[in-house]
């Protein structure tokens, strides 16, 4: 069987052989090439015999050098590395427990976080050596679980100071009781309209705050919430300089919707909130409730992470964050960069290969090598090791790296989110006006830790509008009472809507949607003070008018449901339609029987759209949504329309049903200059990227698809000869992240698509971008022979139905976009 063949498309990248030590790795398929950058070596140490010993997703190292590994489903396991050509020694602790999500070696203990066990129950556990025979002879439950699976308890990291724990759990397990919170304990669902739950049923009973990080003492007494709100963080790592970071799961189900959040990276900080809700409740990045990640991977699934501290590589990748993703077979490094109190990154594919599910990554500070697992789900398992045998200095980077002026300032404002802290209310509320997000975050949840009392009255004065639109944030999420919403809203009113900035707008709708949502809307200024706003809708951007459109709604503004229907139908996107078609879903006045009609025919036409799982059962439920807001007598009058089923629609049809305008080629083309780019047709520019079908893979801008490269930065990226081949020649360079592979099977079939994953013995591919949700499952043993496919997923044409003229609109609107 011939596998695991791999191109070299970049003289920075080397696709490289590695050798198994031992016959499993060889009969089992384990992959023997990983893409690895220039210099890095990689051999797989131990190929895991599935059925004895399970399949591996955690590992540590030990003082020793040792790593210990978990079987998903099993036990414990250590391992000490070869020296020279040996085999690397393997044995299974005697320790009675296993199934470990997350491990560490700490104050003499292997602290253990299980999922479940077949005797105990998920939680926090030490394990000790109290005889010296190097096992680990008892087990101590230091805190138990509410909830565990692959989306409960994960990683355990110890603190920068060596004094701590740090745990995060998924979105199935419940907060573990902590003693105290650094996240006021005041969080809620604020949802301002009825919230769609997961056609597929999926955490549909899980509530804020979800996926959390606490921190704990060795002992594990004393349980502080640290933050909150993601949906499924496998893994947590401290940077050099002390930050906490971690690399958050999307929801693949919801692909395609306008809810949908790709994989991140996040900055965790004191009080954080990421905005996790479950179903269509999944809070956009912009509320100023809650914080931006600080880098979109795209789709995935995230597994285990680690800083580069400490390995004998480059100091690029010593300083890099390691980020891995189990279903596409990729460990990322990531560089960040300082931006203000947080901070940005840029992201390199470090090591890949197909079906090269990797569940946890570790720096061995012992050897200074990188140890990875594959694994999970019971599909077969092996443990690699990486090093650099290149030409660059691997000395020690200095890892004490003096924090910025406004990181220091974060760190002592977020001080008051602790009791007895020296920080005070006229510090916090200074800095509720600063222009850094992280700084005006931090600063509002030291005041929610305050008593309203002390601090309402500073809003009356207040004209800075960050600080007046944080400050109404506050009183909106922790108001003893509606008479401090009222002076809130009040203070409001100082705004006007003509001198804010987008964000700023972009908060006073979350502010005022707020205040209606915990006065459990009986709050008539605010909704009054939303009514002042129709006549700002629509506004002519994406995001302001999905906010406007849905507070109006929400307010029972009339006139919002004409001009919601004219944005559904003139939207480009079907993230920007299905979110429409949802606000309308509860509007129950401003109908009329002919926007009822055009409403509901639009459903017909919605079959055209792909997406993730749930994505047509989202469609179905907004449908029904509107049909059980109806009045009865409509209903009646509209039975006939209700009653027609969709009929499935070709999602190319709109472009097969334009004529054939000519057989583009670069040279045909080309020149293009930048004279020709000037004082171009924008708007026909940004249509004919959805005329070309490209939103459908996509993103641009926060709209689109993901299942293709986001793009909207490759317009400034790209020179104009580079762009336009990439668009009339999408096969000529293809991304290792995005191509797909031939399968020729012993059948005498031909199966080619993206692989997905690896698990129980079979390929899941997906053979279709456009439609992300069909996979298709392939039998390794029954694979013949695989190679990458020369052929981009991307279509020929995309751009033969357009004129030149609409050619040059849309290289000028990809370059608008920033």
């Amino acid at each position: 069987m011939q596998v695991f063949k791999s191109l070299i498309r970049f003289a920075s990248i080397a696709v490289l052989a590695i050798a198994a030590t031992n016959v499993v790795a060889q009969d089992r398929g384990i992959p023997q090439k990983l893409t690895l950058p220039d210099g890095f070596s990689a051999k797989v140490v131990y190929g895991v015999p599935v059925e004895q010993q399970g399949s591996w997703v955690s590992i540590t190292t030990d003082p020793q050098g040792r790593l210990i590994t978990s079987s998903q489903y099993g036990g414990l396991y250590r391992i000490t590395p070869a020296t020279g050509d040996g085999e690397a020694k393997v044995e299974k602790l005697t320790a009675k427990i296993g199934r470990a999500q997350g491990l560490l070696c700490a104050f003499d203990s292997l602290y253990v976080v299980s999922h479940r066990g077949d005797n105990m129950p998920p939680g926090l556990f030490r394990c000790q050596d109290t005889n010296g025979d190097d096992q680990y002879d008892e087990v101590t439950m230091l805190r138990e679980f509410d909830g565990g699976s692959e989306h409960g308890p994960h990683a355990v990291i110890l603190s920068p100071d060596k004094q701590s724990l740090y745990i995060c759990a998924g979105n199935m397990t419940k907060i573990p009781k902590p003693e105290t919170s650094r996240p006021p304990r005041h969080w809620g669902e604020d949802q301002l309209i009825e919230r769609l739950p997961d056609p597929g049923g999926h955490a549909n009973d899980k509530m804020a705050p979800a996926g959390w990080v606490c921190k704990t003492d060795p002992e594990g007494k004393s349980f502080e919430l640290v933050c909150a709100g993601f949906r499924n963080e496998y893994d947590i790592a401290f940077a050099p300089n002390g930050e906490l970071f971690t690399y958050d799961a999307d929801m693949e189900w919801d692909v395609g919707s306008p809810w949908y959040r790709p994989t991140r990276v996040c900055h965790v900080v004191s009080g954080g909130e990421f905005g996790w809700r479950n179903g269509s409740g999944k809070w956009p990045k912009y509320y100023p409730d809650s914080l931006p990640p600080v880098h979109e991977v795209g789709v995935g699934s995230p597994t285990g992470i680690t800083f580069g501290t400490g390995a004998k590589f480059p100091a690029k990748y010593q300083n890099a964050l390691f980020i891995s993703d189990w279903s596409y077979g990729k460990i990322y490094a990531l560089k960040l960069e300082p931006a203000g109190a947080s901070w940005t990154a840029t992201k390199e594919v470090f090591c890949s290969s197909n079906a090269l599910p990797v569940t946890d990554v570790t720096i061995n500070p012992v050897n200074g090598k990188m140890y990875f697992l594959i694994g999970g789900r019971r599909s077969q398992s092996a443990l690699y090791e990486i090093s650099y045998t290149g030409s660059e200095s691997t000395a020690a980077v200095d890892a004490k790296v003096e924090p910025g002026e406004l990181v220091k300032l974060r760190r002592e404002l977020e001080e008051s989110h602790v009791e007895g802290s020296s920080v005070s209310v006229d510090m916090l509320w200074e800095n509720l006006g600063h222009s850094d997000r992280h700084i005006r975050f931090a600063s509002r949840i030291g005041l929610e830790h305050q008593a309203p009392e002390k601090w309402i009255s500073k809003i009356g004065d207040e004209t800075r509008p960050n600080a007046l639109l944080e400050g109404a944030l506050a009183v909106a999420r922790c108001g003893r009472d509606n008479g401090f919403r009222e002076i809130a809203v009040k203070a409001l009113d100082r705004l006007a809507w003509n001198d804010l900035s987008k964000s700023q707008r972009l908060a006073l709708l979350r502010v005022y949607g707020l205040m209606m949502i915990r006065s459990q809307y009986q709050l008539p200024s605010a909704v009054a003070a939303v009514n002042s706003l129709s006549s700002e809708f629509p506004s002519g951007d994406a995001d302001l008018d999905r906010e406007l459109s849905k507070i109006l709604i929400a307010a029972n503004v009339e006139s919002a449901v004409p001009q919601t229907l004219d944005l559904l139908l003139a939207a480009d996107t079907q993230e920007e339609q299905v979110a429409y078609a949802w606000h309308l879903a509860v509007a129950k006045s401003g109908w009329t029987n002919e926007a009822r009609e055009k409403y509901f025919n639009w459903f017909l036409g919605a079959t055209e759209f792909l997406g993730g799982h749930s994505f047509g059962g989202y469609v179905k439920s907004v449908r029904d949504l509107a049909i059980r807001n109806m009045p009865e007598a409509t209903k009646g009058e509209l039975a006939e329309l209700l009653a027609k089923k969709p009929v499935s629609i070709d999602p190319y049809a709109d472009l097969k049903a334009r004529d054939k305008v000519n057989d583009w080629t670069v040279d045909n083309l080309m020149p293009i200059t930048d004279d020709d780019l000037k004082s171009r047709d924008l708007a026909n520019g940004k249509k004919m990227f959805g005329v070309g079908s490209c939103y459908k893979c996509h993103r641009m801008a926060g709209q689109g698809g993901i299942v293709g490269p986001d793009l909207t930065a490759a317009g400034n990226r790209f020179a104009t000869r580079d762009l336009i081949e990439t668009l009339v020649d999408p096969s000529k360079s293809i991304s290792d992240q995005y191509e797909a592979t031939i399968f020729a099977m012993e059948d005498g079939r031909t199966v080619t698509g993206r692989v997905v994953n690896l698990a129980g013995g079979q390929y899941h591919v997906q053979p279709d971008m456009i439609n992300p949700d069909r996979m298709v499952k392939i039998n390794v043993a029954e694979i013949e022979a695989m190679k990458p496919s020369a052929t981009s997923p991307m279509p020929q044409g995309l751009l033969d139905t357009m004129t030149r003229d609409d050619i040059l609109d849309l290289i000028a609107w990809m370059r608008s976009v920033k």
